[in-house]
């Protein structure tokens, strides 16, 4: 399996987003998914509080939002793009997950949503409705973590709890983080959870940060499989989903688990 990551740097023109996203789903042409950063429409306004919405809001059955279904048939591949969606009346940080026939299998919200310097994301996001989502593919199973949800390892653990073999990340990792214990993070979280995992990032300076890049996949074995430098453009890994059957015979972590003792 081949795994596309479009590291992307933002403009304050979401046309010119989009435009770029549309682009690189035809480029990707071939590959068999392409997925993209954390609200890769818009500039990352959560670096500031905020009083009201932007208008980058955008609702799920706009036109700009469905050309992904055609573009990924018209490419056959599958593509999950990472947007702002207002939806039930509220505003969440989404993944669209949509398979290489053009088809819609669903929405992943982030789960957890919190506030701190630099990302006040409580501003911005409403926490999911619906929890975690794992999808069904000709590949395997595919989960999406989104961003913060990553640092609870609840998140990735639930994933891989529901059959998930290889769980995306779409994230805005700023070069001020501690990135090789972010690294670490994803690295030993594959290694417990018998999972791939690929993490795209977004780059570029905005406003008063400056995104690093960095998209990487760890496989099953928690190895480093491919790591990115700070440049946008589109960056490949092939991947073999195979892999984590051997691991969880292996270590069959999720099979062991007792949560009736878990608080």
């Amino acid at each position: 399996m081949r795994i596309a990551m479009m590291q992307m740097a933002m403009t304050e023109d979401m046309e010119r987003n989009l435009q770029v996203s549309y682009e690189a789903v035809k480029e990707a042409a071939g590959v068999d998914l392409l997925f993209f950063p954390e609200v890769q429409h818009m500039p990352f306004l959560p670096q500031y509080t905020a009083d009201e919405l932007p208008d980058y809001l955008l609702d799920p059955d706009d036109p700009r939002v469905t050309a992904f279904y055609d573009l990924a048939r018209q490419a056959h591949c599958m593509v999950s793009p990472n947007l702002y969606l207002q939806y039930r009346g509220q505003a969440y940080d989404t993944s669209l997950f949509i398979d290489e026939k053009g088809n819609l299998l669903g929405k992943s919200a982030m789960v957890h949503v919190t506030s701190a310097p630099q990302f006040y994301e409580l501003d911005y996001y409403t926490p999911s409705p619906d929890g975690f989502r794992v999808y069904d593919t000709s590949f395997g199973k595919i989960g999406v973590v989104i961003c913060f949800d990553r640092h609870l390892p609840e998140s990735i653990r639930t994933c891989a709890a529901m059959g998930a073999e290889l769980v995306l990340i779409p994230t805005a990792n700023l070069t001020t983080e501690p990135l090789d214990l972010f690294e670490w993070e994803i690295r030993v979280q594959a290694y417990q959870n018998n999972v791939f995992i690929a993490m795209c990032n977004r780059v570029g300076r905005e406003g008063d940060v400056t995104f690093a890049g960095q998209s990487l996949v760890v496989d099953s074995e928690g190895q480093t499989l491919f790591k990115a430098g700070g440049e946008a453009g589109l960056v490949y890994c092939d991947i073999d989903l195979e892999k984590c059957k051997a691991s969880r015979q292996a270590r069959p972590y999720i099979t062991l688990r007792r949560p009736e003792f878990y608080r």
